[in-house]
């Protein structure tokens, strides 16, 4: 966008002359009225314009948006503004208007590092997820049990909770490329440890790829907390849903891409080695790219984007004394946690019924990818309509619906009942899980989206961790590879109970986002930061007038 300043005579007042189709006023209320509301063209100058009586030029004005439209080209060069002020120089953090203020703007670059963001998501589930689909072949390698691999997982989860303190210092006072290069770090150390500990001996080190684990599992929150901060701070409100999702959704596809190629890489124990080398040389290509991201745009691209937000110490007070915060961020770590529990057993939940690793990790791929296909269709739509509260209302009884069905989908022994359990409990949890990120931040404005975020991601990954080993504490004693199959409802090694305990955990919590908005708290639910996006433009519109573009 190009703006044009009014130059001032002495005392600084705005003129223009008469042209033909307006009207212009110079004194006290010094303003410019047009037949044309859409655009007005005024210009006059006397002599070279290099006296105290040049009048300024105002061009094409029109008035700005708040949305998510590329509000002009940033990589055109910086244009002088009259009086010699650059676009982007001393004088302006952005575009000036006509009245000398603040021009919202988005940039192509933004999508730098929504990519590279996604891509760090990509990598870090997946190196979650590395031993998961193929545990029993994994188990054989190390030499250790299938409830040792199950630690693998666990202590990823558990990590993520040991860094959240320093994961919300992070993003509040830097903001995401701090945390994006810590992540990219961690990841690269993780993943060639990890190999290395596996090349150690016959049977690797198991020790040292559960250090190296622990490592990836640090890197997880550093990305996994930052899109919400990164919507704020690039996206308009018409884009920080979708962009939310691609970026936080980018998460389990990994984990999808793990269920569905590592058994393929790594089917027998020898081939482990490969598998997790192949896994390394794909996270250093990743990561790299994190160094040479923008830090911040230019100009802000929104009121509420350059916004100061509220310090840690009253954000926290406020949303621990805030009912509508529980009653969307329990039901959240709830379901989040379960699905990290159900995406780490699918092998072992499936196989004692005969079913094999392949089956178990397309059964994982399904949950993941059908969600993903799902969320890229309902987001947009959920953006554009702000529909956010009735969203969740609908959304939660699916999740906890799909839960109970899918306790007698594998005693079935029929593979299309978990496909399409599994894809149903996709769908519904992976469009519920921007919608929530999102809501949780307009219901808590002007609370910073990194605190809210890093908290909700935190809950989720703790009780996955516990729901795991609640879960394994729950099996059946005997092999669960499915070798002792009796072909009744509860072979050797089966995971009933298990199933049993996550279905009630998910029935339980569906009454409290139901209640959002009851008893009189309508206003509670209000959409906070929406609203100060357009009382910031309307105030804007009526005090300095319009702009060009």
């Amino acid at each position: 966008m190009k703006m044009r300043g009014l130059k001032s005579r002495g005392n600084g007042s705005a003129a223009s002359a008469p042209s033909a189709g307006s009207n212009v006023s110079n004194g006290n209320g010094s303003g410019i009225d047009s037949k044309n509301n859409d655009e007005l063209k005024a210009t006059q100058s006397n002599g070279s314009g290099d006296g105290p009586d040049r009048i300024g030029e105002v061009e094409a004005l029109h008035e700005v948006r708040s949305d998510d439209e590329l509000l002009g080209d940033d990589e055109r060069g910086s244009t002088t503004q009259p009086g010699g002020a650059q676009e982007g120089g001393n004088n302006s953090t952005g575009v000036a208007d006509a009245m000398g203020g603040r021009v919202y703007k988005v940039y192509k670059r933004r999508w730098f590092g929504l990519v590279q963001l996604a891509l760090l998501n990509i990598i870090v589930s997946w190196d979650w997820l590395s031993f998961s689909a193929n545990s029993t072949t994994t188990s054989q390698y190390y030499n250790v049990t299938p409830s040792d691999i199950n630690w693998l997982s666990t202590a990823f989860l558990f990590a993520f909770c040991v860094a959240t303190p320093l994961v919300i210092y992070t993003l509040h006072h830097g903001g995401p490329k701090p945390s994006i290069i810590t992540a990219s770090v961690l990841i690269l150390l993780g993943n060639w440890i990890r190999y290395g500990a596996t090349k150690a001996g016959p049977h690797g080190n198991f020790g040292g790829v559960m250090f190296g684990q622990i490592l990836t599992g640090l890197a997880q929150p550093f990305v996994l907390a930052a899109p919400t901060r990164y919507s704020d701070l690039w996206f308009t409100n018409s884009g920080r849903v979708a962009a939310t999702a691609v970026m936080s959704l980018a998460n389990p596809f990994g984990g999808a891409l793990a269920q569905l190629i590592d058994p393929s890489w790594a089917g027998k124990p020898e081939d482990i080695p490969n598998m997790v080398l192949y896994i390394a040389i794909i996270s250093s290509v990743a990561s790299i790219p994190s160094f040479f991201i923008p830090a911040a745009p230019p100009t802000p691209c929104s009121p509420s984007g350059h916004e100061e937000k509220q310090a840690l110490g009253p954000s926290l007070k406020f949303l621990f004394t805030c009912p509508e915060f529980y009653m969307i961020m329990v039901p959240f770590t709830v379901y989040v946690g379960l699905f990290n529990s159900i995406s780490s057993l699918i092998n072992q939940l499936l196989q004692p019924y005969s079913f094999t690793e392949t089956q178990a990790g397309i059964a994982g791929a399904l949950l993941i990818v059908v969600g993903l296909v799902t969320a890229a269709i309902t987001s947009p739509i959920i953006d554009k309509t702000k529909t956010f509260l009735f969203a969740i209302k609908l959304q939660v009884p699916i999740v906890a619906i799909s839960y109970l069905a899918f306790t007698w989908a594998p005693q079935t022994r029929n593979i299309a009942a978990p496909y399409a359990i599994l894809s149903v409990l996709g769908a519904a949890s992976f469009s519920l899980v921007p919608v929530v990120l999102e809501y949780l931040i307009e219901l808590t404005h002007p609370v910073s989206p990194e605190v809210t975020s890093t908290i909700c991601w935190s809950g989720g990954q703790l009780l996955g961790g516990i729901f795991i080993l609640v879960s394994n504490a729950l099996r059946d004693p005997g092999p669960n590879d499915g070798s002792l199959d009796d072909h009744t409802n509860r072979p050797p090694g089966n995971m009933w109970r298990a199933l049993i305990f996550q279905t009630v955990i998910a029935m339980v919590v569906i009454p409290l986002p139901l209640a959002l908005g009851c008893c009189g708290r309508d206003r509670k639910v209000r959409m906070r930061r929406v609203e100060a996006d357009k009382e910031a433009n309307d105030a804007r519109d009526v005090e300095r007038g319009v702009v060009v573009p």
